[in-house]
């Protein structure tokens, strides 16, 4: 009988198959983030965590408003500034991820099937990596003589002695963001396009459309949802990343990741820091909801 039900019952079949699947984000994920939400409206403590029975907006008053000696509030920009700046810095990584990533893809989409399953796992080794080591290894290449800057006097570049002085500036950080995420760019375009009808391109150019009409028309708005997922894949983590602006930006490239583990370890006030990834988190859903409204599937 009870074997029985899930036949009979298409209500009873859909919940056991991801029944599963929701216990374990409501363990994992849904309960952390409800401690947290809880967190962010308590009090701080004399030293360091919180106050349990003290609930407060301090935490989101302090994002935007410094509280001075006489307990007046004054407008502070400083914390929009890193928000800002770890927006800036997300953006640039995911248009240069994209104006690599979609030639790259359009490659891998245009290989004989044969060699197509050798270029996606070529793709992927970085990921065989340690995040860590990938990013120490940029250091090596951009600190001062190091390897760019061999390269550069080889090429008469630079003068001798002088240096690129790449390392430490927002160009280290797009640099080291762009290395590390771009399969996230490059996958999910490569998927979209190894589904295109390439007949539809062959239609173009008897119709009397260049290379770059046809890329333009036909090849570029049939890969918009491959593109909008990876944008979005290389965005998300850009935004939240920890070790790349830690490493490769030194102290002047601070992004939210490196605010909230401040807040977290270093000041220990765990209401603001917990006040402050729920509004990256709000920044995170905004650009989800953009996504799933550009891009849902119209009924049919």
């Amino acid at each position: 009988m009870l074997l029985d039900l899930p036949r009979r019952s298409p209500a009873v079949a859909r919940l056991l198959l991801i029944g599963p699947g929701i216990a374990v984000i409501g363990l994992f994920m849904l309960i952390p983030l409800g401690l947290m939400a809880y967190v962010s409206f308590l009090d701080r403590g004399a030293y360091g965590g919180v106050v349990w029975d003290q609930h407060t907006v301090e935490a989101y008053t302090s994002f935007l408003f410094e509280r001075n000696l006489d307990d007046s509030l004054t407008f502070n920009t400083d914390y929009l500034q890193i928000y800002l700046r770890s927006f800036l810095l997300s953006l640039s990584t995911t248009l240069i991820a994209l104006l690599v990533g979609f030639p790259v893809a359009l490659y891998m989409s245009l290989a004989p099937a044969k060699w197509r399953n050798l270029l996606v796992f070529l793709v992927t080794v970085p990921f065989w990596t340690n995040l860590l080591v990938r990013n120490y290894a940029w250091i090596l290449l951009l600190r001062t003589n190091g390897l760019i800057d061999q390269w550069a006097a080889g090429l008469g570049l630079i003068g001798p002695g002088e240096s690129v002085s790449i390392l430490y500036t927002p160009w280290a950080i797009t640099i080291g963001l762009t290395y590390s995420f771009m399969p996230f760019m490059v996958l999910p375009i490569y998927a979209s396009l190894e589904k295109l009808d390439f007949r539809l391109v062959e239609a173009a150019y008897d119709l009397g459309a260049t290379r770059l009409k046809a890329l333009a028309r036909v090849i570029v708005p049939l890969s918009l949802p491959g593109i909008a997922a990876g944008s979005i894949l290389v965005f998300i983590p850009s935004l939240g990343s920890y070790v790349t602006p830690e490493l490769l930006g030194g102290s002047k490239g601070l992004m939210i990741g490196n605010l909230i583990q401040l807040q977290f370890a270093a000041s220990r006030n765990w209401p603001f820091g917990a006040a402050l990834a729920f509004t990256l988190l709000a920044m995170v859903l905004i650009a989800m909801v953009l996504y799933l409204t550009r891009f849902r599937k119209l009924p049919e």
